[in-house]
């Protein structure tokens, strides 16, 4: 079966309409055939590289040695030296990390990797060969992590919901078969955004019920050491903003983005922004400290990326530019940094800016 062609075979089991939160993981996700199942090149600087975006640490890799120093802090304050990194991905955050956490002399055993893609596990095998046994990869979460996790680019990539709104109700938006391709249809249903902003009729946007479960998860597993997450998105008051009518689901292809997630499935990523404060609350509910939250740009200054620059080269400098600019990756960006509520520590991304208060 090609994806499509599972995809139909579930819609038309599960009656002739399917979640968008399903059709996005078998879209992303399914063995064999999902997005990041497969076997085309997804991170890049370039289209001509057969890639189809860039992540920070592709951009420049002062992005994993200014983290790095976050990181070292958080393994000392906690008594930790195991780190373990969610969807890592090409591995260059990981080869970043663990060479910049070795000059710390940060006491670094083990770096451990949770990748549901068996593809991008054998690239990344390839890549942090150097490490040996040192570098090891999870098929499940143990039951009790002592840890500092951190996590790139993990939330966004996590299924949603779709929610329409028609000027008198909220329905769930699912996925119908439409000859061979897809196509929308909303049905009643309870979900609704978790505050009311005064929605205008016509808007269409995203809740998250699976991020959050995965912060409970995590939560609820992380007895010793700190969490680290890198993303876009917002917090909830500017997520559910009235003018932010069409919501944030996105497409990449190409280094190009598009909205329709119904056409080339299986042949491009399937992205929406993150609820920080979703995030946050759902991680105090569970039992964990708020170490703070900011932006992309104001996390990494406050880890030493500028003094990084100064033996940087100029095309290093332009690049790592990127990671810092408003306009570019610096504030649609943020970082959320967790611990366990018994044992929080003053975290040094977050000297400096701490946005917490907004969310």
């Amino acid at each position: 079966m090609s994806l499509t062609d599972r995809i139909h075979a579930e819609i038309a089991a599960a009656g002739g309409w399917l979640p968008f939160d399903r059709f996005m993981a078998m879209a992303l996700y399914e063995p064999g055939l999902g997005y990041y199942a497969g076997g085309r090149r997804k991170f890049g600087q370039m289209p001509s590289e057969g890639s189809d975006f860039v992540t920070a640490p592709e951009m420049s890799p002062l992005f994993g040695r200014a983290l790095a120093r976050q990181l070292a802090q958080a393994l000392s304050a906690s008594g930790c030296s195991d780190v373990i990194e969610f969807g890592a991905g090409s591995g260059a955050l990981a080869a970043q990390l663990i060479a910049e956490l070795d000059a710390l002399d940060a006491g670094l055993a083990r770096y451990a990797i949770v990748e549901l893609s068996a593809e991008l596990r054998e690239r990344q095998r390839e890549r942090l060969a150097h490490w040996g046994d040192r570098v090891e990869w999870l098929d499940a979460l143990p039951d009790a992590i002592e840890a500092v996790v951190v996590g790139n680019e993990v939330l966004d990539a996590m299924p949603v919901q779709l929610i329409a709104f028609d000027g008198q109700a909220w329905r769930e938006r699912g996925v119908v078969s439409a000859g061979e391709g897809f196509a929308f249809e909303d049905r009643d249903a309870r979900l609704r955004p978790p505050i009311d902003t005064g929605f205008v009729p016509g808007t269409v946007t995203e809740i998250h019920p699976q991020a959050e479960a995965f912060t409970r998860t995590l939560a609820h597993k992380l007895r010793r050491g700190a969490a680290f997450f890198i993303d876009y998105g917002f917090p909830e008051a500017e997520y559910y903003h009235p003018q932010r009518h069409g919501g944030t689901l996105m497409c990449h292809q190409n280094h190009l983005a598009d909205p329709d997630p119904l056409v080339a499935v299986g042949d491009k990523d399937i992205t929406a922004h993150v609820n920080f404060t979703g995030i946050a609350l759902a991680g105090q509910d569970a039992g964990l400290a708020v170490l703070g939250y900011t932006s992309q740009a104001n996390f990494l200054l406050n880890c030493g990326i500028a003094e990084l620059l100064t033996d940087a080269s100029l095309a290093e400098r332009a690049m790592a530019h990127r990671l810092l600019a408003e306009h570019e990756m610096g504030e649609l960006f943020k970082v959320i940094g967790f611990a366990p509520l018994n044992a929080p520590f003053d975290a040094l991304g977050f000297e400096r800016g701490d946005r917490s208060h907004r969310l």
